[in-house]
C-alpha cells in the first residue's frame, strides 16, 4: 500500500465468538422490554415583562401612520382626479383619527397644528384582542 493508503479493517468475523468475550455474553440473550418514558410536562409561559426588559426592541423601526379617512372609488374616478379635485372621506369632521402602528389600530386622537406640522394629540389607546396579541397572550 502507498503511504497514506488507508487499510481496510481486519476481519473480526460474523460468528459466534468471533469477539471474545462479548458475542458470549450476548448469545441467548433476548430484547429488552421497553421502558415507558416519564410523561412531558406542559412548557411553562413565558413571565410578563416590563417596558425596562424590552430594551433589545427599543431601536427597532416601525411603521406609524395617522389615518384621516378612506374612500373606495373607481379607476375611471381616479383618472378623472386632477390638481383642485376634491375627494370626500367617510369621516365626518371631528371624529377622531385613527393611529396605526404597522397596520395595527393602536389609538385614536385629534388633528393638532405644531408649529408648521400636523401631528395628532391621542384622546384613546385601543387595546382590542387583536392588539393584545403580541403581548406574550
Amino acid at each position: 500500500m502507498s503511504e497514506g493508503s488507508v487499510r481496510p479493517p481486519a476481519d473480526l468475523g460474523h460468528h459466534r465468538g468471533a469477539i471474545p468475550g462479548v458475542d458470549d455474553a450476548l448469545h441467548g440473550v433476548r430484547s429488552a422490554a421497553p421502558i415507558a418514558a416519564r410523561a412531558a410536562e406542559p412548557p411553562r409561559p413565558a413571565p410578563l415583562r416590563g417596558i425596562d426588559s424590552l430594551g433589545f426592541v427599543m431601536d427597532v423601526p416601525v411603521a406609524v401612520t395617522v389615518e384621516l379617512g378612506r374612500r373606495q372609488v373607481r379607476i375611471a374616478e381616479v383618472l378623472r382626479l386632477g390638481p383642485g379635485s376634491v375627494l370626500e372621506l367617510d369621516k365626518a369632521s371631528g371624529e377622531p383619527l385613527d393611529l396605526y402602528v404597522n397596520n395595527r389600530l393602536i389609538a385614536r386622537g385629534e388633528a393638532v397644528v405644531i408649529g408648521e406640522r400636523y401631528g395628532i394629540r391621542l384622546t384613546e389607546v385601543v387595546m382590542n384582542d387583536e392588539s393584545r396579541k403580541g403581548e406574550g397572550g
